[in-house]
């Protein structure tokens, strides 16, 4: 159990609203900048980057690398995961991601500290909802279950939040076995501390706080509920329409959404191909789209009970000055033997001028009882997980499979872009030491392509993501975990990483194929049944895992982003970015500090600052007095030659002009 603490800096200083600090003061710009330091282990390093994505899928909160902004947020290696409260101002501002702190859930919940949020137990109406149990707090860390008077803080308007991700579990903290907090509904008592996902709630609140009115790479969402369909168009171009339906002839019998639950809801588009002629084909198109990036990941889900050559082929239309009509660009098609469910389906798009999505079906040869259907769309400016494992009649697997080696099942075997071939082991009902709960593992496979990669396997991050599968990608609560292929990390057997052929045991698939499977890292704590079933992680008796292998893509920090900064030093944290094809330093700033010099070399104070404008001002002073001086002398001189001929004498006019 990962519990995580705050900082708390200028505390007399503090005041909160809701579970965060009132004040502007306290407010970063929507744009953050940060860095992460050398101290960080690779694992974290990727998982922080991944959570970054769900602020900008769910929020207006950007992040960026740090390119001398006088305020950031420096992430580190510390001893556990904390954070101080809101924007101190300070220059570099710490956020320590530890040992086993490398969970997207657990990355957000330190980053939404340093945004200005406390946990949600502060809360000044946190009695009516729960009870903290003093006596049974370890010694030294009660101040982390402090509460604010209303007078200190407000509701926001948003209701106490047992699912929230600043919530602490029921043990935090605790001296013994007993709970340090009971929630007043026994029913959200193994609710509370969840480090799945951000919940609705806490989006509310951050949404509120920056004034966000749409997030960042989100584009698009439609479960077809409503009749004008999200804004989708029929094309023009075709000889046949997709229906909006709440059955179809053949299948489904429900929509995705709702799997029948809701009388009068659940809905869905259907193209028949129990009629017509081969050929004959229906487009759908979605509402005109503006990217942002360059990229998309279109995600949805899919019934055939067609034909197997029937086809759903995916496009985009793209505008342009020169294509007033747009240009139709393929990224993509489905086609095969109709199933009787429900199948989830992504793919990668590339769009960088405005566009539309078209689905476009076509029946095929042969004969159809039914036809193609769609629902949940969702689409997003990120990158699409690489692979999709379905696994269907999963109740009835969890009811008869036992704890440990016996309850284990494993995926199909995957490739990575590099051509590692992988595979991913489930406990459905735990390890013997650990019942109760889904247990996951990742493990590398031998594979056709070995004798051309690198061995032991160095620095690809493996992704395991549980999909919730909330029709809104926004509302999803996914529960994840990363792990990375440490090339020096050994086993009994050599290097824990190696070519599986090696190190692996030698198995047989299903299909009489025979390879080596490898050892595993992962978790015993992946999901407990309980979470898994508070979510719509199980959907039509399936749940679908998305799978991602990929390399270090990421920066690692000072001085190793870039070849050209390989071997220019920058001194006092100072960091070297390329900036037109040279390797330039950002010095480091404080609040009455900084640093300049082409190294960073040399500091400047504000009290310097001041010393040296007194003594040029004093300078200035004496030089313009001995000026004024001397002119003066020359224009006496000169009034009195001049006034022996006027009658005067200026001996005493001492309006000076400085």
């Amino acid at each position: 159990v990962i519990v995580a603490f705050i900082l708390i800096p200028f505390k007399s200083e503090m005041r909160q609203e809701k579970n965060s600090i009132i004040g502007d003061e306290y407010r970063w710009p929507k744009t953050i900048p940060y860095y992460l330091e050398d101290s960080l282990e690779i694992n974290a390093k990727g998982v922080i980057l991944k959570a970054f994505e769900q602020y900008r899928l769910k929020t207006c909160i950007d992040y960026k690398p740090w390119t001398g902004e006088k305020n950031y947020i420096s992430v580190f290696k510390g001893s556990g995961c904390f954070s101080s409260i809101g924007n101190r101002r300070i220059g570099k501002q710490q956020l320590s991601i530890g040992a086993n702190c490398d969970r997207i859930a657990t990355i957000e919940h330190e980053f939404l500290h340093a945004l200005g949020f406390w946990h949600e137990q502060s809360r000044a109406d946190r009695d009516d909802y729960v009870e903290i149990i003093w006596n049974e707090i370890s010694q030294g860390k009660e101040h982390n279950f402090n509460k604010y008077s209303d007078k200190q803080s407000s509701s926001l308007n948003v209701a106490y939040d047992y699912t929230s991700v600043m919530h602490y579990s029921k043990t935090a903290f605790q001296n013994g076995t007993n709970p340090t907090i009971v929630t007043q509904i026994p029913e959200f008592m193994n609710v509370i501390g969840q480090r799945m996902e951000f919940s609705d709630s806490d989006l509310l609140k951050l949404n509120r706080l920056y004034n966000c009115s749409s997030s960042l790479t989100f584009m698009e969402h439609c479960s077809f509920e409503k009749e004008n369909i999200c804004g989708m168009i029929q094309g023009s171009d075709d000889n046949a329409d997709w229906q909006h339906v709440m059955k179809a002839n053949g299948g489904p019998d429900t929509d995705h959404t709702n799997m029948g639950t809701c009388q009068g809801t659940g809905y869905f588009m259907h193209f028949s191909t129990a009629e017509g002629s081969v050929g004959s084909k229906s487009y759908l198109e979605s509402r005109t789209l503006y990217p942002k990036r360059n990229y998309q990941c279109l995600q949805f889900f899919y019934y055939n009970s067609g034909n197997e050559n029937d086809e759903l082929n995916i496009h985009v239309r793209e505008y342009s000055d020169t294509e007033s009509n747009g240009t139709l660009k393929g990224f993509g098609q489905i086609k095969g033997k109709p199933q009787n469910y429900w199948q989830f389906y992504q793919f990668n798009l590339k769009a960088s001028n405005k566009f539309r999505v078209v689905f476009e079906g076509i029946k095929g040869a042969g004969v159809s009882q039914g036809g193609l259907s769609i629902d949940d769309i969702n689409l997003s400016e990120t990158e699409c997980p690489h692979h999709i494992w379905h696994i269907k009649n999963f109740t009835h697997l969890l009811a008869t499979s036992s704890p440990g080696t016996s309850g284990k099942i494993y995926s199909p075997r995957f490739h990575s872009k590099e051509g590692y071939s992988f595979q991913i082991g489930l406990y459905l009902n735990g390890t013997t030491t650990n019942p109760g709960n889904l247990a996951i593992y990742f493990h590398l496979t031998s594979g056709d392509n070995d004798g051309n990669l690198a061995w032991p396997c160095p620095w690809k991050q493996g992704t395991m993501l549980l999909l919730d599968q909330n029709p809104d990608i926004r509302h999803q609560m996914s529960n994840q975990r990363s792990v990375s292929t440490d090339p020096n990390k050994k086993t009994d057997g050599g290097y824990f990483w190696d070519n599986p052929s090696q190190v692996g045991n030698k198995v047989t698939d299903e299909d009489g194929n025979t390879f080596f499977r490898g050892p595993g890292e992962g978790t015993s704590s992946f999901l407990t049944h309980e979470r898994l079933r508070s979510r719509n992680f199980i959907n039509e008796d399936s749940v679908i895992f998305l799978l991602t292998v990929e390399g270090k893509q990421y920066t690692l920090g000072r001085g190793e982003s870039l070849q050209l900064c390989k071997k220019n030093v920058c001194e006092n944290d100072g960091i070297c970015v390329e900036l037109d094809m040279k390797p330039t330093c950002r010095c480091a700033v404080g609040e009455d500090w900084w640093y300049f010099g082409e190294r960073c070399e040399t500091k400047g104070r504000k009290e310097d600052t001041v010393i040296t404008a007194v003594v040029s001002s004093v300078v200035v002073f004496a030089v313009m007095l001995v000026i004024t001086i001397i002119s003066t002398c020359c224009l006496t001189k000169k009034y009195k030659k001049k006034s022996k001929h006027q009658g005067m004498i200026l001996e005493n006019d001492h309006h000076f002009l400085y």
